[in-house]
């Protein structure tokens, strides 16, 4: 990491302190490696940390959005594509391999990871068995980030392929706000039309956004929990 004092090299304090001690800054450098001409590395990941928001918010990024910065070629683009995907891997393997789905909350917590620094819109279908434990989990549709297009056949025909004893459907709003739309509520009451037609339970439909866009402060919103479901 030439360019670098050594008293703020990553690498120093890795060695000396281990891991954990190093902040955001410093673990990206680490995986960076090196900076541009007239800009070293722990300058370089903290505008790249800035840019997306959050080290999290770096998990969404594309090959285009790592190489937009001066001195990130194809290869550390797609080195850097590898580590936020093994990172939302682990966070998804850590809940478990058949997490229970019984309630509003629990199925934030398991989409939490996945929509984390999201800048377009994705709906997700959550297949469960008789005990409320997941099956699967697929992302049915990715869209803009004003909305996608998703049908409720298309759904329930993913349940069905399933065998899914009930389902939890989710999307994100990328405004971070997770309050309903009224095409949220008009698809919502389509789906419980078609949950009752096709004999699958809807569960609940959630939609992610973040705490502190929320005006419940919850960061997720829950129609079964407000009675809509």
């Amino acid at each position: 990491m030439r360019g670098t004092a050594a008293e703020e090299r990553p690498q120093e304090r890795l060695e000396r302190e281990g891991a954990a001690a190093l902040s955001d800054t410093e673990l990206l450098a680490m995986l960076l490696r090196s900076g541009t001409q007239g800009m070293d590395v722990l300058s370089l990941s903290a505008r790249l940390i800035k840019e997306a928001g959050s080290l999290a918010g770096l998990t969404e990024w594309l090959e285009d959005d790592f190489r937009a910065f001066k001195g990130i070629g194809r290869v550390k683009a797609l080195q850097l594509l590898t580590v936020m995907e093994v990172a939302k891997r682990i966070l998804r393997q850590s809940q478990g391999q058949a997490p229970l789905i019984d309630s509003g909350e629990r199925a934030a917590a398991y989409l939490a990871p996945l929509t984390v620094g999201l800048r377009v819109e994705k709906f997700w279908v959550l297949s469960l068995n008789a005990r409320r434990h997941l099956i699967r989990c697929r992302e049915l549709s990715s869209g803009t980030q004003s909305g996608t297009q998703v049908h409720p056949r298309e759904i329930f025909r993913i349940a069905i392929r399933d065998g899914a004893s009930a389902l939890v459907c989710a999307h994100n709003h990328p405004s971070g706000d997770p309050s309903a739309s009224k095409e949220d509520l008009r698809f919502t009451r389509q789906l419980c039309e078609a949950a009752r037609a096709v004999g699958i339970p809807l569960l609940d439909h959630i939609i992610m956004g973040t705490k502190t866009s929320d005006p419940l402060q919850r960061g997720y919103y829950s129609f079964r929990e407000l009675g809509l479901i």
